[in-house]
């Protein structure tokens, strides 16, 4: 692309110099025309022979062609410096719209560099590199200081510090160990660490986005869709005008046919529609690059132009709103103490995966052995019954507590109750809860100020959890105990209440049903699952739910910017057709209609890459 800006601005400096010669003293009127003739050959040649390509391929009425005839036109009745002037800013343009597309690639394309070169492994004490490709799921890497981390996978030794930027636009690396988990893409800074893959490169993060990114411009928004069936009707529609325009005229009033003529090729540089169809398209994939850089991946202009148009949010609560990680906030014991309850419940629960359990073994933080317990049954929705010690041990919710025959106490704080019985007697309960994410409160109030009319959130969680964290962060509407059938049920409802917009933003993968439903899904992708971003229209990338109302905030901005250009274009061009007809505006005057409203929107399309 370097190569053909420089041959291009080759061309505009010697078309310029060869124009120079026409001011020579004492210059033949024909040495003049020869002239004007060699720099419209430099200037112009590309374009006549891409107008007549065209032509031979039934292409008929593009810019080539306008530009063709018009310039040729001018030639024709002897307005040589205007021919030349037209197609002289015409590439100038065209150079200035070029260089404007490569920058606006570059953004989008600067993602690219998360790409990983190789992957070190180990083979008999040496390291060896290979491509990422070609590394087996459940493979140990190796990954030094400056080096970008492969594949998905989990530290098994070794300590560093980790720069995520590329994909999440944070700056503040991240800390891991052993036991911590880390994605492709992410620098490694500090120190080594061998990685055990979780998968092949395929399946890996850095994966997933850069095919995001390469197919962000598959979709394409409605304003894109309406220049191209716009421009295949307004083109032939203003030639024929042109024709109408140097014709009619001189036939009923019997005038100078030259006048008439000079003002239908002006149309024709006037009507030229490159201004919109360069443009919107560039301003949304602009728009695209700049939230990239965010760490939000937008897979289509299409789903930019519906993020702005969003008037309903609708959360997820568990890993979207809160963290999705259970902890033990409280523990109420009757008769033994905190430390034995949280014991017995850790040992009940010791070959349980919930997260509820594990909560619970977490809290307990000692050694469990598995010569205490025996005959475990788990009852489901209610809890588990295990022997520990020779003791009978029931721990659960209130079913359960019936079961065992036990009066449960009633516990007012938020969360989850796990209720203890031991051989027939009450011993008390242990409350775990998931945690609000900090940025929550601020993303709800953030969507307000972007211009969102409503805050949504449902979840399966039991009803008080779901109003102690909906009051917590200001959410309009609430609906809790759902199972992923009934989230669809109201996404339905919802949709079919207003005529508004909405986006659902979730991250589990019995939330990719609803991401599909909404008209606009919106993915926690850092720790989303791979069906959620499958089904998913927008990508977040460090699952902080602030990025949705950036993410609008981007999407509302880049909107704008198509509306003014819009706007601005056909404004100009409407006035200068009519300025040209009437014989008031020159060929200069179209040239600045043509070439300076095409730079000036390009340039206008530029802002929306600002964050």
């Amino acid at each position: 692309m370097e190569t053909e800006h420089k041959i291009l601005i080759s061309r505009i400096v010697a078309c310029a110099a060869i124009c120079g010669l026409s001011f020579l003293p004492a210059l033949p009127a024909w040495a003049c025309a020869a002239t004007f003739a060699l720099a419209y050959a430099v200037i112009g040649a590309d374009v006549v022979y891409r107008a007549v390509r065209n032509l031979l391929h039934g292409n008929f009425f593009d810019e080539h062609f306008l530009m063709s005839i018009a310039t040729l036109g001018a030639f024709a009745i002897g307005e040589y410096p205007e021919a030349v002037a037209v197609m002289l800013f015409y590439q100038v343009g065209e150079l200035f719209q070029d260089i404007a597309v490569a920058r606006s690639r570059a953004s989008i394309s600067s993602l690219m560099d998360i790409r990983p070169d190789y992957a070190n492994i180990e083979e008999d004490g040496e390291l060896s590199q290979v491509a990422p490709d070609d590394v087996p799921g459940g493979s140990v890497i190796i990954v030094k200081p400056g080096e970008k981390i492969p594949l998905d996978g989990v530290v098994i030794s070794g300590e560093s510090s980790v720069d995520t930027s590329a994909l999440t636009g944070e700056s503040l690396p991240r800390d891991v160990s052993e036991g911590n988990p880390v994605v492709s893409g992410s620098l490694n800074m500090t120190g080594v660490i061998r990685v055990r893959t979780s998968g092949v490169y395929g399946e890996s993060t850095v994966a997933r986005i850069l095919e995001l990114v390469e197919n962000a411009d598959t979709g394409k928004a409605k304003a894109e869709k309406f220049m191209t069936r716009f421009a295949r009707y307004y083109t032939p529609a203003v030639v024929a005008a042109a024709v109408l325009l140097a014709v009619v005229p001189s036939l009923v009033s019997g005038g100078n046919w030259t006048v008439w003529l000079n003002r239908a090729l002006i149309f024709l540089v006037v009507s030229c529609p490159c201004a919109l169809v360069v443009s919107i398209p560039l301003t949304f994939f602009a728009g695209i690059g700049c939230a990239s850089r965010r760490g939000i991946l937008i897979k289509g202009s299409n789903y930019l132009e519906i993020l702005a148009r969003v008037g309903t949010v609708v959360f997820d609560k568990t890993g979207t709103l809160t963290y999705g990680n259970f902890s033990v906030t409280a523990v109420h014991p009757e008769i033994i103490s905190g430390e034995m309850l949280v014991e017995l419940a850790a040992l009940a629960e010791m070959y349980s995966d919930h997260p509820v359990a594990v909560s619970l073994r977490s809290a307990y933080g000692g050694q469990l052995d598995k010569e205490r317990v025996a005959d475990v049954k788990n009852f489901a929705g209610e809890g588990i019954f295990a022997v520990v010690d020779g003791r009978e041990v029931y721990a659960g919710n209130d079913r359960l507590m019936s079961r065992a025959g036990v009066e449960a106490k009633q516990c007012e704080k938020p969360g989850t109750i796990v209720h203890l019985a031991v051989d027939g007697v009450y011993m008390g309960h242990i409350v775990v809860s998931d945690s609000i994410k900090p940025e929550a409160a601020d993303a709800v109030s953030g969507l307000r100020r972007s211009g969102v009319k409503k805050v949504v959130m449902l979840t399966g969680d039991r009803q008080d959890v779901a109003e102690e964290v909906s009051g917590a962060l200001g959410i309009d509407e609430v609906y809790a105990g759902l199972l992923p059938a009934d989230k669809v049920s109201r996404m339905e409802e919802l949709r079919s209440a207003g005529s508004q917009k909405i986006a659902f933003v979730g991250d589990g993968i019995n939330d990719a049903p609803v991401l599909k439903l909404a008209d606009v899904g919106i993915a926690m992708g850092a720790v989303g699952s791979d069906a959620a971003i499958e089904a998913a229209d927008v990508v977040l990338m460090d699952d902080n739910p602030m990025k949705v109302a950036e993410s609008i905030r981007i999407s509302r901005r880049t909107l704008r910017i198509v509306v003014q250009n819009i706007v601005f274009a056909i404004g100009i061009k409407l006035a200068m057709l009519l300025l040209g007809a009437l014989g008031i505006a020159g060929m200069w005057e179209a040239v600045f209609a043509d070439v300076g409203v095409t730079v000036l929107a390009v340039l206008n399309s530029l802002r929306a890459m600002r964050a």
